[in-house]
């Protein structure tokens, strides 16, 4: 059984900065991803990393934007967020799943947080 605990959301300026945490309990043998759900929108793949930390895919919208990584002695999975806007205001979740196959389906994961509230004001 694993138990995912995010953190680090709260409201920022549009052009700011956030890093979101995800601490995990259990074995340390899972892919994790973040997903968002906006007010009213359904939920969107935002970013996924292996349980090495060797490879991660982003959604096109965060690119260049967004960073994950992941901390296994920490068993903590991190989402840095640059130049924030305010597209991205909604709830972000962590996720985690034995497979790295269809990454960006929500369907694939068996684990889920309870999800922290980012908000970024124009």
């Amino acid at each position: 059984q694993v138990q995912l605990v995010e953190s680090g959301g709260r409201l920022v300026q549009a052009g700011g900065s956030l890093r979101l945490s995800c601490a995990a309990s259990g074995r340390n043998i899972y892919v994790m991803a973040w997903f968002r759900q906006a007010p009213g929108k359904e939920g969107d793949f935002v970013s996924t990393i292996s349980w090495s930390g060797d490879t991660t895919y982003y959604a096109d919208s965060v690119k260049g934007r967004f960073t994950i990584s992941r901390d296994n002695d920490k068993n903590t999975m991190y989402l840095q967020m640059n130049s924030l806007k305010p597209d991205d205001t909604a709830v972000y979740y962590c996720a985690a799943r034995r497979s790295f196959d269809d990454y960006f389906d929500s369907r694939r994961y068996d684990y889920w947080g309870q999800g922290t509230q980012v908000t970024v004001s124009s």
